[in-house]
């Protein structure tokens, strides 16, 4: 269960601590990544094709975050039961956090009115954020392109 305080945040602002359920069950708490950037990226589901895309481009540059001192979260909707089969099935090397309840979605605002086939529903917006070592919110992107996103993120960690 994810825990935050009201949002939603904006850039140059520091972001309130929050925790937030893992793949494995256990707890991941920002304030335990200070002195490391942190790419939070929210995707909408689990297994799906562009997710799948982003996820496995995240995964392939993690040497990379790893030399800029970022560490890369993923965050979306999904049980920590779906997580886990999503993380072993692409061999994912970074944490996913589940939040079923939103509170970190909400902290975001990447909760979104959509049409799917024809019908309304609300679903995550593809969205990354970059926070600093000091925990300020240095970047964000909203309405995300899978295909190639990572590497721009990856560029804009390397520059802070």
């Amino acid at each position: 269960m994810a825990k935050a305080s009201v949002g939603p945040i904006s850039v140059g602002k520091k972001v309130p601590d929050f925790s937030a359920t893992t793949t494995d069950g256990g707890g991941w708490k920002l304030k335990e990544a200070k002195g490391s950037k942190v790419v939070l990226f929210f995707y909408p589901k689990d297994m799906t094709s562009g997710c799948t895309v982003e996820a496995q481009q995240f995964r392939d540059h993690h040497a990379a975050f790893k030399r800029a001192n970022t560490l890369v979260i993923g965050v979306s909707r999904d049980s920590c039961r779906s997580h886990q089969r999503f993380k072993d099935k692409e061999s994912l090397n970074y944490e996913l956090l589940s939040d079923e309840d939103e509170a970190l979605c909400k902290l975001f605002d990447v909760i979104r009115e959509k049409n799917m086939y024809g019908k309304k529903v609300f679903g995550i917006e593809r969205s990354t954020f970059l926070i600093d070592e000091k925990g300020v919110l240095a970047a964000e992107w909203r309405k995300v392109k899978a295909d190639g996103h990572a590497t721009e993120v990856l560029a804009a960690a390397k520059a802070l």
